[in-house]
């Protein structure tokens, strides 16, 4: 079996939908199967837990990836170059986005003796890449994000097999815990790591308070960090699970639920993974069309010709947030009614997920 070093260095999200590239990698060519090392940032090394195909998963910060970026040192670099040396790492494909370049960790990966390296590049990538794919010229970029990793994966000689349908998909997910009694649920996830995408809390709070009076049983997540958020928004007639679970114990209760709320965050991608429909609370700051729940059931709320679209601001360029500001939530609620309407059956969704 041979050995394929994969590189998703960003958010938890992006290594979701690197899902898809990643099992195609790891079903092989002719020559059989591949084992597939992650490697991952802080952020997305328990998704990159979760993804089937993967055998281990490295956690290194990119100095040019994350935000705060860690300093460049030798030393730093040599954690990397190390472990690719210990596992005797001879190919990678670098995953990366519109927005960022493959060529710095082609240059460490091929300094640690990897032979034959593939990535998508604007720029000139000289005796850095093996398999250079040119965006804009080789494939659009107005792509889902999924679709765009499997290109990658492509132009290296990899492809899903023919019974696979390109579905976000996580492994080892617990089963959904008994809320309620047994009795179908709403989760609503509140949090995201930009304040740019995410809507306001008492928006969500309002919205929480909706769906309840309209017969919901509602149950509210999100991190350690967010417990005082959740526990505005559960306020006293939703259950508060805010701290209380990791990624994968959120897959869990995330998976049970008939719908999710949530904007454009992490959660988003792993409720496509898991199968659940979502109401997405989606800020133009970025193109849905790459970054939208991926193969599910949507309802994507908010203004996508707003000023701030493109931008990829952090913080809101515009006063008020008016993109997800302006979206009432009685229309979250409406949403989470239509979607409730055709929810797929729990065994369904499970079999979907451990397929």
């Amino acid at each position: 079996m041979s050995r394929v070093l994969v590189a998703r260095l960003d958010s938890a999200g992006d290594v979701l939908l690197a899902g898809p590239a990643v099992r195609a990698i790891a079903a092989g060519n002719d020559s059989g199967p591949n084992e597939v090392l992650m490697l991952c940032g802080p952020q997305g090394a328990a998704a990159g837990q979760l993804l089937p195909g993967v055998a281990e998963v490295f956690t290194w910060a990119s100095p040019w990836i994350v935000d705060p970026a860690p300093p460049v040192s030798i030393e730093h670099l040599a954690v990397l170059q190390d472990w690719v040396r210990s596992r005797s790492v001879t190919e990678a494909v670098i995953l990366t986005s519109f927005h960022q370049s493959p060529l710095p960790l082609a240059m460490l990966l091929r300094l640690a003796g990897v032979r034959r390296i593939t990535g998508a590049s604007v720029d000139y990538a000289g005796s850095l890449l093996d398999v250079r794919l040119k965006p804009g010229e080789d494939f659009p970029e107005d792509q889902p994000e999924a679709e765009r990793a499997l290109r990658i994966a492509s132009a290296a000689g990899y492809r899903l097999p023919a019974n696979d349908d390109g579905r976000l998909r996580v492994r080892d997910v617990p089963d959904a815990p008994e809320l309620f009694g047994g009795r179908p649920y709403v989760a609503v996830h509140p949090g995201a790591a930009v304040p740019a995408r995410a809507w306001p809390p008492l928006h969500h709070a309002a919205a929480v308070e909706l769906l309840v009076a309209a017969g919901f049983n509602v149950v509210v997540t999100g991190g350690p960090k967010e417990r005082g958020l959740t526990a505005t928004v559960a306020g006293p007639d939703a259950l508060d699970l805010g701290g209380e679970t990791d990624l994968r114990g959120l897959a869990g209760v995330l998976a049970g639920a008939s719908a999710v709320v949530t904007g454009n965050t992490g959660p988003a991608h792993l409720a496509a993974a898991v199968g659940t429909p979502v109401v997405s609370l989606f800020s133009p700051v970025v193109p849905a069309v790459r970054w939208a729940p991926y193969k599910v059931p949507v309802e994507l709320l908010g203004d996508q010709n707003a000023a701030c679209r493109l931008s990829r601001a952090r913080e809101c360029p515009v006063p008020g947030h008016p993109c997800l500001a302006d979206v009432a939530p009685e229309e979250v609620v409406a949403a989470v009614q239509r979607l409730c309407l055709g929810v797929a059956s729990l065994p369904a969704r499970r079999e979907m997920r451990n397929g």
